[in-house]
Formats: C-alpha cells, structure tokens, sequence
C-alpha cells in the first residue's frame, strides 16, 4: 500500500470561492476559526474609531457609522482567508449603501433575535456557541452615540453569522490536516447571497438546516446529538460502576457493578423501561443480558451478553464521550460533497459497505456489507479517500505491493525455497506481467527486494484477492476483494489486513457494480466467471465513486445510535486540530 504525500492533496481552500456581484473572490480558508476571530476582530477593534464620531441614533447615522468603521479596516494585516470573509462583510453593506441589515425602525429585527437564538444554540448543530459571540461589548464612557452602538452590534452579528455559516457549511478544519482525502469539494456557498437571505428569511431556523449538507442521516445524527446531551445529564443521577471485575460476568453470576449497568442500560433504552425492575440485585438475570446483547451490538462489541472488558470499557465510557463523538462525525459529514451519483462508501471503524442504489441516503435504496480493513499498525491502515471504481477483475492475479514482498515473502523464500510454489507465486518482470516467470535465484530474489521485479500470485482458491477484484485507481494501491479467509467475518473487529479492503459478499457487489453493465450480469453469471479458469476483465459502464470514510457514530433510521472504536486514532487527532484551531481564534480575538 503506497503512502501519498502531502503534496498530492488537492487544496481545500482553493475549492471555497463566492460569487460577489459578478466579482470571484477566494473567500474562506478551512481555517474558519482564524477566519472568524479575524472578522470579529475588525469589528471590535475598528468600532472605537466611530465613538468619536459622536453619531446620531437614526437610521441614515448607523449607516454612516458602518461605513466608517468598514473604510478605517486594515486588511494589509489579515490573512488571504480572513480577507475572504472581511471581503463577503464589506461587500453584504455595500449592496445595501452600508444600511442596518439587523435593524428596522429603531429596534431589532425578528430575524436578528431568531439568529441571536441560533448562535447560543450552535451545539445543537454540533458547534461550539461561543466561538459565534455576536453581542457587541462597550466601548466605555457611556456616552457613546446611539448610531455607533448600533452600528457595532450590526457588524458584529453579521460577522457572526458569517463565521456560522462557514462552519455549518464546510466545516471547521481542513479534511487533508485531519488525514481525509476526498478530492471533492462540498458545493460552494455565496456567503452574501446567503446572509442577505437570513436577513429576511421568514424562518431564520429552516434557511440554515438549507446551508447544512443535505444529509438524511446527518439529520439523523442531530437528532442523537440532542438526545445524548439529555441522556449525557441524566446520567450522573445514575449509580457509579465499580472497577470492573475480574473475570467476565456471565447469565447467573454476581457483580457489584450490576445495578449501575441496570440502571444505565435503562437510561439508554436498552432495558425496556417495563422490565421487571431488579435494580438493586447484583445478579446478572435474563432481562440484563438481553438488554447487554443490544448494548453490545450498537457499540459493535461481540454480542454475547457477557460483561468482558470490552463490553465493561464500553460501559464505562461517559456519555459525554458519545456526545464527542457524535459530534466528530457530523464535522466529517461536512466534509463530503453532494451525490452527484450512487455512490459506494466504506466506514472503516464500523467495518461495513454501503453501495447506493440512489443517492438518497436511504436504508431501503442501499446494499450493505461486512468489510475487512487494515490493521491497527502504522503502515497498514486503511487510508481515508475517494476514488473511481472503473472495473472488475475475475480470478485476478494478485500483484504483492512491494513492502509486503519485502519484509514477509522474501524472507519467507530464502528460508524456504518451497514456498514460491507452495502459494503460487511467480518472480516476474515489469509491472504489465507480460514476462514469463523467472526463478527463485539468489540474484532473482535481490531484485525482488530491490523492486527491479515482483511477485504475483496466480488465481486459484487460495490466492489472497479471492476470486474477483474491483479496481479503483488510486494513490494507495487499495482496491476491493474478495477474500479465503471467510472466517473472519465473524469477528466484530475486523482490522486485519494490510490496507486494502475485503467484502464479505462479492457475488452482491458484483451484480451491483455490474447492473448496467452489458452481459446481463445476474448473481449466476457472476459465480460462473468467479469459477472460471481464465482471467477476465470487465469494465463497467460508468464509473463509480467510491469513499472511504471513518465515524465513529451512526444514527439510524430506526431511532438507535451506533458507536464505533476510534480504531486509528482519527478521533484524537480531529479533537487536537479543532483545539488547536479555538485557540488561534481565542489569540485573535484578543484586545490589542
């Protein structure tokens, strides 16, 4: 699996640009918290500037007040980005000859107090409220004219929303910091347009779900996010769990911790909430471990209604960490674009496919699957990514990458010459296999090492591909197969092989990819070409995007919410950029 440098990503900020009067402007960088503090930072700064102005409170006076303190910014000292959002500000008053957007008739408007509201409620949409301060402080003296003050608090809840509607949109860092390449941009937002609109939206809360992505299930997900932040406060009325036991608690056992997994399981819903109450048994009885068996299948533990330690650890975990990760994965739905087609997506940590039969992301349009994916290791993780799926490959050759020939089959040879055909392996030249196979010569082997040449696997029953591939061209060498090792699938945790990913129903995705494909490609004529003797290549009629994602929490349509382990440290490294990026607002937005 090849690693692609940080050079080959396809700038984030260079996708973000608005439309202003006919004018393009590069607009908001995917540091939307330097962006934000920077406008604010214009507005606090510069407000002072009009005090002296001594303003009159009419409306003609708050305009002229804006547009001084719009002229008297000095945007020399602002990034390009957070000259984007300084640019859509300046240009949102001049539409308007710098009039009030906010007020009307000497007092707000319905839709400022509406916006107000939805600021100090960001975390409902899984933001963070005081990163949109839209309240302007005072200047002192107390003396200030009226127009002025006016004129602040218009600026400052504009440039409020304006960093709002950002983040909402994009998303507040960078997916190519944070390890995601998509190589697709969400679909761009004309800030101005968009605030113009607020301005006099009826229903100031339904135009922003508008400039949310168009996601049933990021829909969804706010939905769990405000009943986990209800479930995250009931909580600490619960009984404490103990340290956990020992040896893991079966049917019938005994375990101080019982009540308090009673109880919490209760809270979440697990345990019916007329079940035969028992709390204050420390019996592990029928109700319990069926109640555990449903736990245990949402945080995609083996359900077996047995407390081990991962089910206890799960247990364990605050429900403030699920309300963390739930709002996690609602940033990384941001950073998806829209569906143009069907798409086929794989959510690494939750070990499973979904190929779309539409692009409504609708549980009745969608075929799913068990997946493998790549191990915990540096090296072998399944990267995060989007790419073409442009064909299938039946009773593929498997071509070794060259860090697996390296460290595991060379020195596999040396030591046993038998081995090369024992697996069916072939020395062959070039990268197009059209060379016939070389022996396992001391200096043939070198080269193997070297990369000069390569090893490749024939088909058959053990070939590590299985019998079909789906091949989709990109950085990583990563592609979709079918597997021998069917045993597997039936773990829970299913990070097992060197990056690529393995499906646990080929013949399904076949028909699926194939559908209109010419061939008449019905599940029996799949299994006869993956039971064939020969190679065969089939291109599909159009290609297919595939993204490779990583969420550790799923709402779904049936009302549950799904939690996945952090299985490579995605989530720690999100929270540390979104951290980092909060503190360069807070630095910004200091008094100078």
């Amino acid at each position: 699996m090849r690693t692609q440098s940080q050079g080959d990503s396809v700038g984030w900020n260079a996708c973000q640009t608005q439309f202003l009067g006919g004018d393009r402007v590069t607009s908001v960088g995917r540091d939307g918290r330097r962006c934000g503090a920077g406008i604010l930072l214009l507005v606090t700064a510069l407000a002072p500037l009009c005090a002296v102005r001594g303003l009159a409170a009419a409306d003609e006076n708050v305009s002229t007040a804006i547009e001084h303190v719009l002229e008297q910014s000095d945007s020399t000292r602002s990034s390009l980005e957070e000259r984007g959002l300084q640019t859509a500000l300046r240009a949102v008053y001049a539409r308007r000859n710098d009039a009030a957007l906010w007020r009307k008739d000497g007092r707000p408007t319905p839709q400022a107090i509406a916006l107000r509201d939805e600021l100090g409620a960001a975390d409902a949409r899984g933001l963070d409220p005081s990163d949109y301060p839209s309240e302007a402080s005072p200047v002192g003296g107390g003396e200030l004219a009226a127009g002025d003050a006016w004129a602040r608090q218009d600026l400052r809840l504009s440039a409020a929303v304006l960093r709002f509607l950002v983040d909402v949109h994009y998303g507040r860092v960078d997916p190519v910091k944070a390890g995601f390449r998509l190589y697709a941009p969400r679909p761009p937002l004309d800030l101005v347009a968009t605030l113009e609109k607020l301005s006099v939206a009826g229903d100031v809360g339904a135009a922003i779900d508008g400039v949310e992505p168009q996601f049933y299930h990021y829909r969804l997900l706010e939905r769990s996010l405000r009943q986990y932040r209800r479930l995250a406060q009931l909580q600490a009325d619960l009984p404490a769990l103990p340290r956990a036991p020992d040896h893991p608690v079966r049917s019938g056992e005994s375990f101080a911790g019982v009540p308090g997994v009673r109880a919490l399981l209760r809270l979440l819903g697990d345990l019916p909430a007329d079940a035969a109450p028992a709390d204050g048994s420390p019996t592990l009885d029928p109700a319990v471990v069926a109640a555990l068996k449903r736990f245990q299948s949402r945080h995609g533990l083996p359900v077996d209604g047995v407390i081990g330690r991962a089910t206890y650890a799960a247990l364990a975990t605050p429900l403030t960490r699920r309300v963390q990760q739930i709002e996690l994965t609602l940033e990384r739905w941001r950073w998806l674009p829209a569906f143009e087609t069907p798409p086929i997506i794989v959510n690494i940590p939750q070990f499973r496919l979904f190929a779309f039969r539409s692009t409504a992301d609708l549980k009745a349009d969608i075929l799913q699957m068990d997946v493998i994916v790549g191990r915990t290791y540096p090296g072998m993780q399944t990267p995060v990514f989007s790419a073409d799926l442009y064909h299938v490959i039946f009773r593929p050759y498997w071509d070794v990458p060259y860090s697996i020939a390296r460290r595991e089959l060379v020195p596999a040879i040396r030591r046993d010459p038998r081995y090369l055909s024992s697996q069916h392996l072939e020395i062959v030249p070039g990268s197009d296999g059209s060379g016939a196979p070389l022996p396992a010569t001391a200096e043939n082997l070198a080269a193997v090492a070297a990369g000069r040449l390569r090893l490749r696997q024939q088909p058959g029953p053990d070939n590590a591909l299985g019998p079909i591939k789906f091949v989709l061209p990109n950085a990583y060498d990563v592609y979709l197969h079918a597997t021998p090792a069917h045993r597997l699938f039936k773990e829970s945790r299913r990070a097992f092989s060197h990056g690529c990913i393995r499906v646990s129903d080929p013949v399904a995705l076949a028909v699926h990819v194939l559908r209109d494909t010419p061939g008449d490609w019905t599940p029996e004529r799949v299994r006869t070409a993956m039971e064939a003797t020969d190679t065969r290549r089939v291109d599909l009629a159009r290609p297919i995007r595939v993204m490779i994602l990583y969420g550790t929490a799923l709402a779904l349509e049936s009302g549950e919410t799904l939690f996945f382990e952090d299985i490579y440290g995605h989530d720690r490294r999100l929270e540390a950029l979104l951290r980092a990026a909060a503190g360069h607002a807070g630095a910004a937005a200091a008094p100078r």
